[in-house]
C-alpha cells in the first residue's frame, strides 16, 4: 500500500472540534497512546476502534482509509 496511513482518527477528531485529550479523557487511556493512533504509528484495536467511533458518533468505517484495493473497485 502506498498509503501507510491506515486511519483517519485525527481527521475526523479535527472535523469535529475534538482534541487528542477528548479521546484519553473518555476512553481512559494514556495521552502517548491516542498520540501513537493520530499519528499512524500504532493501531487501536477492533473494539478500541468501535468505541472511538461511537464516542465521535460516526460510523466505524469513517475512521479507516480506503486500501489501494478498495479504490481499485
Amino acid at each position: 500500500m502506498s498509503n501507510n496511513k491506515l486511519n483517519r482518527i485525527a481527521e475526523v477528531l479535527d472535523e469535529k472540534g475534538m482534541k487528542n485529550n477528548d479521546l484519553v479523557i473518555n476512553l481512559k487511556v494514556k495521552k502517548e497512546t491516542v498520540s501513537r493512533w493520530v499519528n499512524n504509528k500504532q493501531q487501536p484495536t477492533l473494539n478500541t476502534l468501535n468505541d472511538i467511533a461511537k464516542f465521535l458518533k460516526v460510523d466505524i468505517r469513517e475512521l479507516l482509509n480506503q486500501s489501494e484495493w478498495m479504490k481499485m473497485k
